[in-house]
């Protein structure tokens, strides 16, 4: 495995691969690899030939009252456990390699950022595209791959590659969890014992609202029933948000026929848990 951690370099090893005409899959990550990484990176190996990772804690995703700082970081590890997954080439820039200078423009999401994490994180996504593109004209992807955990974030980025017609294809993993169901998470080291026995509880509400749109039960009885559901554990501080909406534009339900997602956000003390569900074709 290469460990290539400027800019110049990497950009030289992209075009020696494509001298040879091989494939590129590219997992972008921020470092404190799991399970759920490995599964991009297992993707990524499948369908070819190349694959390249990043790590790398991007500070314009991070509000001013967000965990930038405390964010986990073990980088000795993870370039142990990427060359373990059969990582070509492993791209470890800093905050200076990639942003050399105060950027002159400025990438602003507009549709379906005004839910969930785009309204309980304002400038988050905005700071995804901007690294992203950085990270995208830098590796120049044949593949690049996400987790669906991020579902709002994948939307947002198959918008944007659609938008600005990147020769990119995205791939959508499926979240990968724990035996007991909590999904794989770098936040989730932040938890107590406690909290850690009683997150599952995330999932376990998901499923059941599955289960209730199934019934044909109306949007307002599924979102109070999974909100009681996760308040039977205690430990979480609050329910950050929890709704549903059409899926991938985020826009209320018009058609429960087409997909649906159900997402979720629950704060505990030091960690800040998503989850979601999506329906496809919830009811035909």
């Amino acid at each position: 495995m290469q460990i290539i951690r400027d800019r110049d370099t990497l950009m030289t090893e992209i075009e020696n691969i494509k001298r040879k005409q091989q494939t590129i899959g590219f997992v972008p990550t921020m470092g404190y690899l799991h399970d759920g990484h490995f599964a991009l990176v297992h993707a990524a190996k499948a369908e070819n030939d190349v694959v390249v990772m990043s790590l790398f804690v991007n500070p314009t995703q991070f509000g001013p009252d967000e965990d930038f700082e405390s964010y986990p970081r073990d980088e000795t590890k993870d370039i142990e456990l990427a060359k373990e997954q059969g990582v070509k080439i492993l791209f470890l820039p800093t905050v200076q390699t990639m942003y050399p200078e105060s950027l002159t423009t400025f990438i602003q999401a507009q549709k379906r950022v005004s839910v969930l994490d785009g309204a309980a994180r304002p400038g988050h996504f905005d700071g995804v595209l901007t690294v992203l593109a950085k990270l995208f004209h830098l590796v120049q992807p044949t593949h690049a791959y996400f987790g669906q955990k991020d579902a709002q974030q994948v939307a947002v980025v198959q918008g944007f590659v659609a938008d600005y017609f990147f020769p990119i294809k995205l791939r959508v993993i499926p979240t990968v969890r724990e035996d007991d169901g909590l999904a794989k998470s770098s936040r989730n080291v932040y938890l107590t014992e406690q909290e850690r026995a009683d997150a599952p509880v995330i999932h376990a509400a998901l499923l059941r609202a599955r289960e209730l749109i199934a019934q044909k039960r109306d949007k307002a009885f599924i979102l109070k029933e999974t909100e009681a559901f996760i308040n039977e554990k205690s430990t979480h501080q609050r329910i950050a948000y929890l709704d549903m909406y059409q899926f991938p534009s985020f826009e209320e339900i018009s058609d429960w026929g087409k997909p649906i997602i159900i997402a979720v956000c629950v704060q505990y003390a030091k960690a800040r848990l998503i989850d979601n569900e999506i329906i496809e074709g919830a009811l035909t």
